[in-house]
């Protein structure tokens, strides 16, 4: 009985996938790849300087004791 529910859920989800999803195209997909890449890209890159302007700030603090 069990056996019989795993083996309908599968070739359900199977059947949705294929057939009632709606896919992006292969060139919708890499634009928002790059969307996404040069994003990640800003956010190390601010990330990195908050990180540097910390450490001058607090390397500046234990100078003074």
């Amino acid at each position: 009985m069990a056996k019989l529910k795993v083996v309908t859920y599968v070739k359900e989800s199977y059947d949705e996938l294929m057939h009632k999803v709606s896919w992006p195209a292969w060139q919708e997909l890499q634009s928002s790849a790059i969307v996404v890449s040069v994003a990640s890209l800003i956010i190390a890159l601010v990330v990195f300087a908050m990180d540097e302007v910390f450490r001058n700030i607090l390397t500046q603090f234990y100078k003074l004791f």
